[in-house]
């Protein structure tokens, strides 16, 4: 149990890291896909780990996002690792989460118990560097702590979550995160949107509608088998 909780607690720390890392450099629309891209990640999960037979609606969903992940790797002129990154640390993060039985509450607890010291250490390498933000002002001080209170209610809420509702309403909620990220980046950042990007982005977006009509419609046909 402790050595999956380790697991656990390092992608969650990563994706922290990731995030934070991408929201300083003004990136946000592309953490967003990176959100985007999680739920399609967990799919491949099924095949190559518990070679599940995918759907036809989930096959468009794969092909769909690969193109888009595709058309954005050019139109940004790099390879996409903050979205990647983020899609892989948390779809692995989400997969490893399903095999813990314990309490949202006593899960979280542990993790980030687990990542105290290595962020603690962290946290003096960068004080001693003169870079360290946290104690250097009121505001920004409150801030940070505001900060940990904002992450922290919503993971408690995941970790609940995910053991309690079914696949297809977990996976419909999933997409709200991203795309307020998406509009904070471009009505808010003001970050750049070409076409390019609006086209993948549109790809994505019909790869989720596949796979949310695909989710929609297998939880039915189970309930109609139930009843």
């Amino acid at each position: 149990m402790f050595s999956i909780l380790a697991i656990s607690s390092g992608l969650l720390t990563i994706n922290w890291g990731v995030f934070i890392w991408a929201v300083g450099a003004d990136r946000v629309v592309e953490s967003a896909l990176g959100y985007y891209i999680a739920p399609l990640l967990n799919v491949l999960f099924g095949i190559l780990i518990f070679r599940e037979s995918l759907r036809i609606l989930q096959w468009i969903a794969v092909a769909l996002g690969t193109i888009s992940v595709l058309i954005l790797t050019i139109e940004y002129h790099h390879f996409p690792w903050i979205a990647l990154s983020l899609a892989l640390s948390w779809g692995t993060y989400s997969l490893v989460k399903k095999r813990i039985d314990l309490g949202a509450l006593e899960s979280l607890t542990i993790e980030t118990l687990i990542a105290f010291i290595p962020n603690l250490a962290f946290l003096f390498y960068i004080e001693g560097k003169g870079t360290a933000q946290f104690g250097q002002g009121l505001l920004v001080t409150t801030l940070l702590c505001l900060a940990g209170i904002a992450t922290v209610i919503p993971l408690l809420l995941f970790n609940g979550a995910i053991v309690r509702l079914p696949l297809s309403t977990l996976g419909l909620l999933q997409y709200i995160t991203p795309t307020i990220f998406f509009l904070l980046g471009v009505f808010l950042f003001n970050e750049d949107m070409s076409n390019g990007k609006v086209m993948g982005f549109a790809f994505i977006w019909a790869a989720l509608i596949a796979l949310s009509a695909d989710l929609v419609r297998s939880s039915r046909t189970v309930d109609n088998r139930v009843a």
